[in-house]
């Protein structure tokens, strides 16, 4: 089997349900997927349809309330707190329609950061290459405040990729952006997609955005409508 062939993420009948005034609130139901390695995967649903919660379960922020999900031959669910954050920490990127950036570092220091977390040696070096591939290498002493939007963007895709995780989850990554700064940002996620080969898992209500990747599924309450289409379903 080819590494690209190789299922990295699966969800089996996933569930996830929260208490509420009125009692227990359904927010997934019966949610079953397969991401390979490599692959682009989108998740597509209006606001409220559970795309955000799945792409939570799926990154093991949260566990499910029913069914399962094996990440890189882990049970999410079977592992505690401490070990799904060694796990995120090892294989995982995150980039948000919030940048999530400290405003007191310089843009090559917030790319550092996770590096610094595990003790990286070579922390300075990593983060002024992660930027260069961004297109910020010039601007690796401003800090956030200096920055436009989509710079400020770009460098948390470059902090996102930094350490070489397996799995990139993007979360309305142009939510906060204008169209043309948004058709960059992605077009550099894609790219950085294919000369890396990270999984990208692409949480969107854009259909149109959605068709660009591989595969993609559509929730509509917390309900996958069909399975996942694309060229490799």
């Amino acid at each position: 089997m080819t590494d690209s062939s190789r299922v990295l993420l699966e969800a089996c009948d996933v569930s996830k349900s929260v208490s509420g005034p009125e009692g227990s609130l359904a927010i997934l139901q019966g949610v079953s997927l397969q991401i390979r390695s490599g692959e682009s995967f989108a998740i597509v649903g209006a606001s409220g349809s559970g795309k955000t919660t799945l792409l939570g379960l799926l990154a093991g922020l949260d566990t499910p309330s029913g069914g399962g999900i094996r990440f890189d031959g882990h049970a999410l669910e079977q592992l505690d707190e401490e070990a799904r954050a060694d796990l995120r920490r090892r294989l995982v990127g995150f980039v948000f329609q919030s940048f999530h950036l400290l405003p007191a570092l310089t843009a090559e220091e917030n790319v550092m950061l996770p590096l610094e977390l595990e003790g990286s040696r070579d922390a300075r070096s990593r983060a002024r290459a992660a930027l260069e591939a961004v297109g910020l290498g010039a601007r690796r002493r401003h800090y956030p405040a200096q920055l436009s939007g989509g710079e400020q963007q770009r460098v948390a895709i470059a902090r996102a990729f930094v350490h070489g995780p397996r799995v990139l989850f993007a979360d309305e990554p142009t939510g906060n952006l204008d169209q043309r700064t948004g058709h960059h940002v992605i077009d550099l996620l894609f790219a950085l997609n294919r000369d890396h080969h990270t999984t990208l898992v692409l949480v969107t209500h854009d259909v149109a955005l959605a068709a660009r990747c591989e595969r993609r599924i559509e929730l509509e309450e917390g309900r996958v409508l069909a399975p996942a289409t694309g060229p490799t379903a």
